[in-house]
């Protein structure tokens, strides 16, 4: 292969892998901006049939079929769901090209700042989140503070099940 055709190939695979992360951001801020909207089938639409959900709770893993399509029926069915927009994002697309992770900071108006990480799949031409996991950030310098109050926290609902 001779340099010229090295160039080529090196330019075609940069313009697939910002296509493909081109894609795949639309996709991500579609699904926060159906949440938004409170739109039922378009955020659920973007998960794959097999999504999971990881919640800010420890407690919150919410497989697609059937819990999480439950609860976001639930929660979206005024046309209101939540609002979360993206600040800052890094998407790295696997060598095969049909897997890519991603992670991102999220702001909402009411509760601050979140991180978003997931895995997105390529399924018939279509980009969908295989994987959504939500966690708030806390300033290293909160640290202690936060781990307090979880025991605490943690302690209370432990009394609460055994006095049930």
């Amino acid at each position: 292969m001779n340099i010229r055709n090295s160039v080529y190939l090196l330019l075609a695979m940069s313009f697939t892998a910002s296509a493909d992360d081109a894609a795949i951001a639309a996709v991500i801020d579609d699904f926060h901006d159906a949440a938004a909207h409170g739109d039922n089938a378009r955020y659920l639409g973007h998960m794959t049939d097999d999504a999971v959900f990881m919640g800010t709770d420890e407690w919150e893993r919410w497989p697609k079929q059937p819990d999480f399509v439950d609860y976001v029926g639930g929660r979206f069915k005024d046309g209101i769901g939540w609002t979360y927009r993206s600040v800052q994002r890094n998407i790295r697309l696997a060598d095969a090209g049909n897997i890519a992770w991603f992670d991102e900071v999220i702001f909402s108006e009411t509760s601050g700042r979140f991180r978003g990480t997931g895995v997105v799949v390529l399924e018939n031409g279509t980009w969908k989140i295989a994987h959504y996991a939500m966690s708030f950030l806390v300033f290293n310098e909160n640290w202690e503070d936060v781990i307090e109050l979880s025991k605490q926290t943690s302690a209370m609902k432990k009394n609460t099940e055994t006095d049930q």
